[in-house]
């Protein structure tokens, strides 16, 4: 494994995306391999929005310049680069199965990223309450979801890393109360930090 890194991952510290190919780099033995450049999405002049038309974080640029996004595509990159099965299965119904499942942990995380983003971009008086209440309804299905069915904790996999990370950021940046209804979840959470160092070694500054 080289000491130089050949891939540029453009993200943030505090996006629970880039979070998510944060904690794979690391699972996976790949840190090495990847240098991260700060993103500014609402930077018009940031070259991301060159690299992904989207604007969206984070982009993965390999050597020859391709640009590969989003959070499951760089991931799925990742385990193939590695040579490994690890975080998701390479065919058969098992696959589909988690990548559904981490599916539904990204939607999680996106509505509660939705409703922060509410409160950040309207002036006081001007948030849209049914807006907020059509994320939370998303955000609050999702976590009865994982309730219903929480994930082993042991394995690290493709939707343990987005449901952390998910969790993460609603513990963090709490858009919503979730833990006192959703207790199997935060005893999964929990065991999952104390399995896997990548969790806490990807916190956010100040998280």
């Amino acid at each position: 494994m080289t000491d130089n890194p050949t891939w540029v991952l453009r993200s943030t510290l505090t996006s629970p995306f880039g979070r998510k190919v944060r904690m794979a780099m690391l699972v996976l033995g790949l840190e090495k391999r990847i240098r991260l450049v700060p993103a500014e999405t609402l930077n018009e002049a940031d070259t991301l929005r060159t690299q992904n038309p989207l604007g969206k974080m984070p982009c993965l640029l390999l050597e020859d310049g391709t640009a590969l996004y989003d959070s499951r595509v760089i991931i799925e990159f990742l385990q193939e680069q590695a040579g490994t099965e690890r975080l998701l299965p390479k065919s058969g119904l098992a696959r589909y199965k988690a990548l559904t499942r981490a599916a539904l942990a990204d939607g999680t995380c996106e509505a509660g990223l939705l409703m922060v983003y509410e409160g950040r971009f309207r002036e006081p008086g001007t948030y849209s309450e049914r807006w907020l209440a059509h994320q939370r309804g998303k955000v609050m299905r999702g976590l009865a979801a994982f309730e219903a069915a929480p994930p082993d904790p042991a394995p690290t996999d493709i939707v343990a890393i987005g449901l952390s990370c998910a969790l993460g950021y609603l513990d963090w940046r709490k858009p919503v109360d979730w833990r006192g209804a959703y207790p199997r979840v935060a005893d999964w959470l929990a065991a999952f930090a104390v399995a896997e160092p990548a969790f806490n070694a990807t916190k956010a500054p100040g998280a």
